[in-house]
């Protein structure tokens, strides 16, 4: 009887770390990118981004690295893919407060990428707000915890010069493209 109590238990513990599906190194979610999840700490990004590489900010103290304390990852091919801002600067204790993408092969669980266009965000998630800036406006949704900016070169020549103007969804043209767009934790 005890053998096949063990027996039991060994067929479920073998199905269940055979079910268990890896983790998509390019899969963005609210909580995660990829290995990167919004509690993973500065000095745990040697271990999550082992084979690309990590530029991390100076701490000469200078002027520029103390207004810079990104943390730029490029792959090993040397396409820059994110850019990770520590909710406290030059603290390897720190855990990321915001991650800013640039590379097409990160994509939503929805296939937003940086390669989309306001249509696809559009379709695929409701639009939290729309902030008019000077040379962009940013596309808020709450629901990844994302907001993707649009170069107002995309959009109709009336709406690109006023910032006050309150730019509504139905203005932005489907073929606006995004130039980059931000999760934040």
């Amino acid at each position: 009887m005890k053998h096949i109590i063990t027996i039991i238990v060994l067929t479920a513990l073998l199905l269940s770390c055979t079910s268990e599906k890896e983790q998509n190194p390019f899969q963005i979610s609210k909580q995660n990118i990829g290995l990167l999840t919004d509690s993973t700490q500065v000095k745990d990004l040697e271990f999550v981004f082992a084979k690309d590489s990590i530029v991390k900010p100076s701490a000469k103290g200078d002027k520029f690295s103390a207004q810079n304390n990104d943390i730029d990852i490029y792959s090993s091919e040397g396409e820059k893919l994110l850019s990770l801002s520590p909710r406290k600067p030059l603290d390897s204790t720190s855990v990321i407060g915001s991650v800013r993408i640039f590379s097409e092969h990160y994509k939503t669980d929805k296939n937003i990428s940086t390669l989309s266009t306001f249509k696809e965000i559009n379709e695929a998630y409701k639009i939290s707000s729309i902030s008019n800036l000077i040379n962009s406006i940013v596309i808020s949704v709450n629901e990844i915890n994302a907001s993707f900016t649009i170069d107002k070169k995309e959009l109709p020549a009336n709406l690109r010069f006023d910032m006050t103007l309150n730019i509504e969804s139905v203005q932005i043209p489907d073929t606006a493209k995004i130039k980059y767009f931000i999760i934040h934790w």
